[in-house]
């Protein structure tokens, strides 16, 4: 997929999630006790093939420069194509939120890439996908656009995307639906088009007023243009609000789920960081959870993921909840269905509880 180039949309809607995006966007999420959320999008067009891939910067972009850097732990540090950041624009004063400004005020850095298709993806979908089934579709059906779905199996109360295709999988209605039903075909944020067909789509909305690519730039044009839906039938979850990234984090516990994401042919990366191995004290006690290296365990771990470096207590009980980087739990706390944010310290004795379906959250740095 040399012929691909890779767009990677990181200006996404964080209204849902805001407690843990305060500071950081949500492509950089950390997931999974050791990576960030766009490592799974970008791993993806990486073992797929694709060799150029620009990074449309939100305007918290820090963490996102800190973690992907010169692209080398991802096999993008290169002499030819590799990673190139674009930058956040400043949004003219009477337009709207979206990302149909930011593309067209990238339109250079399309046309000079030499490739002859795009792919554009977002950081929000967790998944391992190998894209080049879904060049090969889009090449074979001739389709304008192949739009990348996946068959919910449950119901859930989110914004979502929803598509309606006939058996040949072209695509007859696309509509933003409240909620998701059971066997709903959900988008997952992935376009496949021509570059040609690309460039034409963003002139022509944006030049009309338009703000939002999905929006303006396809569902308004839907009549003229030959969209497609292509199934991903492997794990997804979308990350788009704190009880959709709790669960997912816990869906990380069922091994399947797992192997499917992280042990198969196609790994995902993340930065390298060398840590020493955990440490598992006598009276450390850990049951199905996720431990990270770094980690120093003298107290109780059930079904939990635990990121580097964090430090449980004598008597401490941590029992379904997400503790993220640095994280200190003092002797005898309590701490269930609870997200901790990086460098939190929970103090002696104290308890700290959340519902499963709504977990509490407590926000980076914080001392309790």
């Amino acid at each position: 997929m040399k012929n691909v180039l890779g767009i990677m949309d990181l200006y996404e809607d964080d209204k849902q999630i805001r407690t843990l995006t305060t500071k950081r966007p949500v492509a950089t999420l950390p997931f999974a006790g050791r990576y960030r959320l766009l490592d799974f999008a970008l791993s993806s067009m990486v073992n797929s093939g694709i060799t150029k891939i620009g990074m449309m910067m939100p305007a918290k972009s820090r963490s996102i420069l800190d973690h992907l850097r010169s692209g080398k732990d991802w096999d993008l540090a290169r002499r030819h194509d590799g990673l190139f950041y674009l930058p956040a624009i400043k949004m003219d004063k009477d337009s709207r939120n979206g990302n149909l400004q930011s593309f067209y005020r990238h339109m250079s850095f399309i046309r000079q890439s030499e490739q002859e298709y795009v792919l554009i993806c977002n950081s929000r979908f967790v998944y391992n996908i190998d894209f080049t089934t879904a060049l090969r579709f889009h090449q074979n059906t001739g389709a304008d656009i192949t739009m990348v779905y996946h068959i919910e199996n449950k119901e859930r109360p989110d914004n979502a995307t929803i598509l309606q295709t006939g058996e040949n999988g072209l695509v007859t209605e696309i509509a933003n639906r409240p909620a998701v039903y059971e066997n709903s075909k959900v988008f997952m944020g992935i376009y496949l088009m021509s570059r040609k067909k690309f460039m034409e789509i963003i002139s022509t909305a944006y030049e009309r007023g338009g703000y939002d690519f999905l929006i303006d730039g396809i569902l308004r044009h839907q009549d003229n243009l030959n969209i497609y839906g292509f199934q991903h039938e492997g794990y997804v979850s979308e990350i788009c609000s704190t009880s959709s990234y709790f669960k997912t984090n816990m869906d990380l516990l069922e091994p399947e789920i797992w192997e499917e994401l992280f042990m198969g042919y196609n790994p995902i990366y993340t930065r390298v960081r060398d840590e020493a191995p955990v440490q598992y004290k006598k009276q450390a006690k850990v049951n199905n959870s996720l431990v990270a290296n770094g980690c120093v365990i003298e107290g109780s771990v059930e079904n939990s993921i635990l990121f580097r470096g964090v430090k449980i207590g004598k008597g401490v009980q941590v029992k379904n909840s997400v503790i993220m980087q640095n994280c200190e739990l003092q002797d005898d706390a309590l701490v269930e269905n609870v997200i901790c944010d990086k460098n939190v310290v929970v103090s002696d004795g104290k308890w700290l509880k959340g519902a499963e379906n709504y977990p509490l959250i407590i926000e980076k740095n914080t001392v309790i």
